[in-house]
């Protein structure tokens, strides 16, 4: 099994979220990724949003440096 993880680190935003997340599996990634994106950044949960962050999931664990350092 391949963990699979997102980090909002690499993506620039006025928060400065430097939240990352991973775990075993695509739907638990997904829930918790969702709860992250409405109560942090505001977002709406749709299908869109559901199918925009799943698109971000990596391969592996989250580096501890934040990309681009």
């Amino acid at each position: 099994m391949t963990r699979k993880y997102i980090d909002c680190r690499e993506f620039p935003s006025d928060m400065k979220c430097t939240v990352a997340m991973s775990a075993d599996t695509d739907k638990e990634l997904l829930e918790a990724a969702v709860q992250h994106a409405v109560a942090v950044h505001q977002h709406q949960d749709t299908p869109e949003l559901r199918a925009q962050l799943q698109q971000l999931f990596k391969e592996g664990t989250p580096p501890a440096e934040a990309p681009g350092k």
